[in-house]
Protein backbone atom coordinates (compact mmCIF):
# COMPACT_ATOMS: atom_id res chain seq x y z
CA UNK A 1 0.00 0.00 0.00
CA UNK A 2 1.25 3.57 -0.61
CA UNK A 3 2.87 5.63 2.45
CA UNK A 4 0.91 7.28 5.24
CA UNK A 5 -0.13 11.24 4.86
CA UNK A 6 1.02 14.11 6.33
CA UNK A 7 -1.00 15.98 9.16
CA UNK A 8 -1.20 19.14 10.92
CA UNK A 9 -1.93 20.10 14.62
CA UNK A 10 -2.40 23.66 13.66
CA UNK A 11 -2.79 26.13 16.45
CA UNK A 12 -2.33 23.22 18.76
CA UNK A 13 0.26 23.25 21.93
CA UNK A 14 2.98 23.96 20.65
CA UNK A 15 6.54 21.68 21.40
CA UNK A 16 9.51 22.78 19.03
CA UNK A 17 11.64 19.76 17.67
CA UNK A 18 14.64 20.17 16.28
CA UNK A 19 15.03 17.53 14.09
CA UNK A 20 18.83 17.38 12.21
CA UNK A 21 18.85 14.58 9.48
CA UNK A 22 22.21 13.61 8.41
CA UNK A 23 23.31 15.06 5.31
CA UNK A 24 23.73 13.74 2.17
CA UNK A 25 27.02 12.92 0.74
CA UNK A 26 26.11 14.03 -2.53
CA UNK A 27 25.55 18.38 -2.53
CA UNK A 28 22.11 18.79 -3.10
CA UNK A 29 22.26 22.83 -2.99
CA UNK A 30 22.05 23.32 -6.95
CA UNK A 31 19.92 20.99 -7.81
CA UNK A 32 16.73 21.22 -5.61
CA UNK A 33 12.81 22.34 -5.48
CA UNK A 34 9.68 22.48 -3.30
CA UNK A 35 6.79 21.36 -5.50
CA UNK A 36 3.16 22.36 -4.16
CA UNK A 37 1.48 18.89 -3.80
CA UNK A 38 -1.64 20.35 -2.04
CA UNK A 39 -3.22 23.84 -1.99
CA UNK A 40 -3.30 26.43 -4.45
CA UNK A 41 -0.99 26.32 -7.50
CA UNK A 42 -0.68 22.74 -7.47
CA UNK A 43 2.11 21.28 -9.20
CA UNK A 44 4.23 24.77 -8.96
CA UNK A 45 7.65 24.67 -9.10
CA UNK A 46 10.19 26.65 -6.70
CA UNK A 47 14.07 26.46 -7.25
CA UNK A 48 16.07 26.99 -4.26
CA UNK A 49 18.94 28.10 -6.05
CA UNK A 50 19.33 31.14 -3.50
CA UNK A 51 21.13 31.72 -0.38
CA UNK A 52 18.07 32.37 1.61
CA UNK A 53 14.57 31.99 0.74
CA UNK A 54 11.53 33.44 2.79
CA UNK A 55 8.33 31.09 3.09
CA UNK A 56 5.54 33.43 4.37
CA UNK A 57 1.88 35.53 3.95
CA UNK A 58 3.74 38.83 3.41
CA UNK A 59 3.51 39.70 -0.32
CA UNK A 60 7.52 40.33 -0.06
CA UNK A 61 7.96 36.73 0.85
CA UNK A 62 9.97 34.65 -2.05
CA UNK A 63 7.01 31.84 -1.62
CA UNK A 64 3.95 33.51 -0.84
CA UNK A 65 0.98 31.27 0.70
CA UNK A 66 -1.76 34.07 1.46
CA UNK A 67 -3.61 31.93 3.98
CA UNK A 68 -4.59 33.23 7.90
CA UNK A 69 -2.70 30.58 9.52
CA UNK A 70 0.43 31.31 7.71
CA UNK A 71 2.80 33.82 9.28
CA UNK A 72 4.06 36.99 7.95
CA UNK A 73 7.47 35.52 7.89
CA UNK A 74 6.47 32.25 8.83
CA UNK A 75 9.78 30.12 8.08
CA UNK A 76 13.37 30.12 5.40
CA UNK A 77 14.77 28.30 3.80
CA UNK A 78 19.19 28.58 3.71
CA UNK A 79 20.99 26.88 1.00
CA UNK A 80 24.71 26.25 1.71
CA UNK A 81 25.71 24.67 -1.54
CA UNK A 82 25.70 21.55 0.13
CA UNK A 83 22.20 21.22 1.77
CA UNK A 84 19.01 22.61 2.02
CA UNK A 85 18.25 23.49 5.81
CA UNK A 86 14.92 24.61 6.67
CA UNK A 87 14.06 26.69 9.60
CA UNK A 88 10.97 28.08 11.26
CA UNK A 89 10.87 31.37 12.18
CA UNK A 90 9.08 31.48 15.06
CA UNK A 91 5.95 31.09 13.36
CA UNK A 92 2.52 31.27 15.13
CA UNK A 93 1.42 28.03 13.68
CA UNK A 94 4.74 25.93 13.25
CA UNK A 95 6.56 24.20 10.07
CA UNK A 96 5.84 20.67 9.85
CA UNK A 97 8.25 18.26 8.03
CA UNK A 98 6.98 14.69 7.95
CA UNK A 99 4.08 15.36 10.55
CA UNK A 100 7.01 16.28 12.61
CA UNK A 101 6.96 20.14 14.54
CA UNK A 102 10.42 21.61 13.50
CA UNK A 103 12.67 24.18 14.19
CA UNK A 104 15.36 23.28 12.11
CA UNK A 105 15.77 21.02 9.96
CA UNK A 106 18.14 19.21 7.06
CA UNK A 107 16.09 18.10 3.94
CA UNK A 108 16.21 15.18 2.75
CA UNK A 109 15.38 14.13 -1.25
CA UNK A 110 11.05 13.08 -0.51
CA UNK A 111 10.36 14.61 2.41
CA UNK A 112 6.72 16.47 2.97
CA UNK A 113 6.90 20.21 4.26
CA UNK A 114 3.49 21.24 5.40
CA UNK A 115 3.06 25.30 5.88
CA UNK A 116 -0.24 26.57 6.72
CA UNK A 117 -2.87 24.31 4.84
CA UNK A 118 -0.22 23.75 1.48
CA UNK A 119 2.04 21.03 1.46
CA UNK A 120 5.07 21.06 -0.08
CA UNK A 121 7.72 17.92 -1.74
CA UNK A 122 10.87 18.76 -1.51
CA UNK A 123 12.76 17.40 -4.50
CA UNK A 124 16.63 16.92 -4.71
CA UNK A 125 17.36 13.98 -7.26
CA UNK A 126 20.22 13.85 -9.47
CA UNK A 127 17.72 14.72 -12.41
CA UNK A 128 15.57 17.29 -10.98
CA UNK A 129 13.50 17.58 -13.97
CA UNK A 130 12.91 13.96 -14.40
CA UNK A 131 11.74 13.77 -10.37
CA UNK A 132 9.29 16.88 -11.39
CA UNK A 133 7.47 15.68 -14.26
CA UNK A 134 7.25 11.72 -12.17
CA UNK A 135 5.69 14.17 -9.33
CA UNK A 136 3.19 15.41 -11.42
CA UNK A 137 2.22 12.70 -12.89
CA UNK A 138 1.62 11.28 -9.68
CA UNK A 139 -0.61 14.11 -8.44
CA UNK A 140 -2.92 12.93 -11.21
CA UNK A 141 -3.58 10.15 -9.43
CA UNK A 142 -2.64 10.30 -5.57
CA UNK A 143 -4.55 13.14 -3.49
CA UNK A 144 -1.96 15.32 -2.07
CA UNK A 145 -3.16 15.98 1.46
CA UNK A 146 -4.28 12.22 2.30
CA UNK A 147 -1.46 10.58 0.02
CA UNK A 148 -4.28 8.05 -0.68
CA UNK A 149 -5.86 7.28 -4.91
CA UNK A 150 -7.51 10.67 -6.49
CA UNK A 151 -11.35 10.41 -7.95
CA UNK A 152 -9.61 10.83 -10.88
CA UNK A 153 -7.66 7.72 -10.40
CA UNK A 154 -10.89 5.85 -8.90
CA UNK A 155 -12.60 6.45 -12.07
CA UNK A 156 -9.68 4.57 -14.72
CA UNK A 157 -9.74 1.76 -11.59
CA UNK A 158 -13.31 1.17 -11.31
CA UNK A 159 -13.46 0.67 -15.26
CA UNK A 160 -10.58 -2.03 -15.12
CA UNK A 161 -12.14 -3.62 -11.68
CA UNK A 162 -15.70 -3.79 -13.67
CA UNK A 163 -14.14 -5.49 -16.41
CA UNK A 164 -11.82 -7.55 -14.61
CA UNK A 165 -14.58 -8.37 -12.37
CA UNK A 166 -17.29 -9.68 -15.02
CA UNK A 167 -14.84 -11.36 -17.20
CA UNK A 168 -13.57 -13.43 -14.35
CA UNK A 169 -17.26 -13.91 -12.72
CA UNK A 170 -15.73 -12.28 -9.86
CA UNK A 171 -17.49 -10.43 -6.88
CA UNK A 172 -16.77 -6.53 -6.38
CA UNK A 173 -17.87 -4.04 -4.00
CA UNK A 174 -17.46 -0.61 -3.09
CA UNK A 175 -17.88 0.79 0.17
CA UNK A 176 -18.39 4.38 1.45
CA UNK A 177 -17.04 5.83 4.90
CA UNK A 178 -18.29 9.34 5.66
CA UNK A 179 -17.00 11.25 8.34
CA UNK A 180 -19.16 12.18 10.87
CA UNK A 181 -19.62 15.84 12.19
CA UNK A 182 -16.84 16.88 9.46
CA UNK A 183 -18.68 20.12 8.85
CA UNK A 184 -19.06 21.34 12.49
CA UNK A 185 -15.49 20.60 12.65
CA UNK A 186 -14.32 22.67 9.88
CA UNK A 187 -17.12 25.47 10.71
CA UNK A 188 -16.23 25.81 14.43
CA UNK A 189 -12.36 24.43 14.77
CA UNK A 190 -11.36 25.81 11.32
CA UNK A 191 -10.11 23.72 8.11
CA UNK A 192 -6.28 22.86 9.74
CA UNK A 193 -8.49 20.66 12.08
CA UNK A 194 -10.59 19.59 9.34
CA UNK A 195 -6.97 18.47 7.63
CA UNK A 196 -6.07 16.80 10.21
CA UNK A 197 -9.40 14.47 10.62
CA UNK A 198 -9.02 13.42 6.92
CA UNK A 199 -5.08 12.67 7.19
CA UNK A 200 -5.84 10.87 10.31
CA UNK A 201 -8.70 8.84 8.89
CA UNK A 202 -6.86 8.45 5.75
CA UNK A 203 -3.66 6.59 8.17
CA UNK A 204 -6.70 4.23 9.60
CA UNK A 205 -7.96 3.11 6.09
CA UNK A 206 -4.60 2.52 4.39
CA UNK A 207 -3.03 0.77 7.79
CA UNK A 208 -6.35 -1.73 8.08
CA UNK A 209 -7.81 -2.71 4.50
CA UNK A 210 -6.08 -5.71 2.61
CA UNK A 211 -3.07 -5.50 0.37
CA UNK A 212 -5.63 -6.29 -2.49
CA UNK A 213 -8.14 -3.37 -1.37
CA UNK A 214 -7.83 0.00 -3.08
CA UNK A 215 -8.44 3.32 -0.98
CA UNK A 216 -9.56 6.65 -2.36
CA UNK A 217 -10.90 9.87 -1.94
CA UNK A 218 -13.60 10.19 -3.16
CA UNK A 219 -14.07 14.48 -2.18
CA UNK A 220 -15.12 16.37 0.54
CA UNK A 221 -15.23 14.27 3.93
CA UNK A 222 -15.70 10.69 1.61
CA UNK A 223 -13.58 7.89 0.98
CA UNK A 224 -14.08 4.67 -1.04
CA UNK A 225 -12.85 1.76 -0.71
CA UNK A 226 -13.14 -1.18 -3.53
CA UNK A 227 -13.20 -4.91 -2.76
CA UNK A 228 -13.01 -8.08 -4.10
CA UNK A 229 -16.13 -9.42 -2.41
CA UNK A 230 -20.09 -9.68 -2.15
CA UNK A 231 -22.06 -7.02 -0.62
CA UNK A 232 -22.78 -8.94 2.91
CA UNK A 233 -18.95 -9.22 3.37
CA UNK A 234 -18.04 -5.64 2.48
CA UNK A 235 -20.51 -3.99 4.58
CA UNK A 236 -19.23 -6.77 7.47
CA UNK A 237 -15.57 -5.85 6.67
CA UNK A 238 -16.93 -2.34 6.72
CA UNK A 239 -18.63 -2.09 9.84
CA UNK A 240 -15.25 -3.94 11.09
CA UNK A 241 -13.47 -0.40 9.99
CA UNK A 242 -16.06 1.58 11.57
CA UNK A 243 -15.72 -0.28 15.09
CA UNK A 244 -12.07 -0.52 14.83
CA UNK A 245 -11.58 3.26 14.30
CA UNK A 246 -13.22 4.31 17.28
CA UNK A 247 -10.78 3.13 19.36
CA UNK A 248 -7.98 3.21 17.23
CA UNK A 249 -4.58 5.60 17.95
CA UNK A 250 -5.35 7.43 14.63
CA UNK A 251 -8.68 8.58 16.32
CA UNK A 252 -6.73 9.89 19.49
CA UNK A 253 -6.99 13.54 20.22
CA UNK A 254 -9.48 14.25 17.29
CA UNK A 255 -12.62 16.90 18.25
CA UNK A 256 -15.27 14.69 19.95
CA UNK A 257 -17.93 13.01 18.36
CA UNK A 258 -15.46 12.00 15.10
CA UNK A 259 -16.37 8.68 13.96
CA UNK A 260 -17.07 7.02 10.63
CA UNK A 261 -20.30 5.96 8.57
CA UNK A 262 -20.55 3.62 6.11
CA UNK A 263 -22.63 2.43 3.16
CA UNK A 264 -22.10 -0.54 0.22
CA UNK A 265 -23.32 -1.51 -3.35
CA UNK A 266 -22.67 -4.28 -5.12
CA UNK A 267 -20.69 -4.18 -8.50
CA UNK A 268 -21.80 -6.83 -10.93
CA UNK A 269 -24.66 -5.86 -12.71
CA UNK A 270 -25.04 -5.14 -16.55
CA UNK A 271 -26.41 -1.92 -15.92
CA UNK A 272 -23.76 -0.66 -13.36
CA UNK A 273 -22.54 2.86 -13.72
CA UNK A 274 -20.42 4.95 -11.31
CA UNK A 275 -22.82 7.27 -10.77
CA UNK A 276 -25.62 4.93 -9.61
CA UNK A 277 -23.30 2.63 -7.51
CA UNK A 278 -22.26 5.73 -5.53
CA UNK A 279 -25.86 6.72 -5.15
CA UNK A 280 -26.98 3.73 -3.72
CA UNK A 281 -23.72 3.33 -1.51
CA UNK A 282 -24.75 6.71 -0.50
CA UNK A 283 -28.24 6.04 0.11
CA UNK A 284 -27.01 2.99 2.66
CA UNK A 285 -24.62 5.07 4.10
CA UNK A 286 -27.54 7.72 5.59
CA UNK A 287 -29.76 5.17 6.36
CA UNK A 288 -27.03 3.78 8.40
CA UNK A 289 -26.27 7.33 9.89
CA UNK A 290 -29.61 8.10 11.05
CA UNK A 291 -29.96 4.33 12.59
Amino acid sequence: MMGGPMSSQGARSKTVVTVISKIAEKPVGKDACLVVIYGLELGRKYNLENANIIIGRSSKSDVQIDQESVSRNHAKIINTGKSIILRDLGSTNGTYVNDQLIDEYVLRDGDFIKIGRTIFKFLSGGNIENAYHEEIYRLTTVDGLTQVFNRRYFLEQLDREVSRAKRYRRELSLILFDIDRFKTINDTLGHDEGDRVLQRVAVFLLRNVREVDYVFRWGGDEFLVLMSCREAEAMRRATALQAAFATSPDAEGLPDGVGLSVGCAEIGGQDDDVLSLIKVADERMYRNKKR
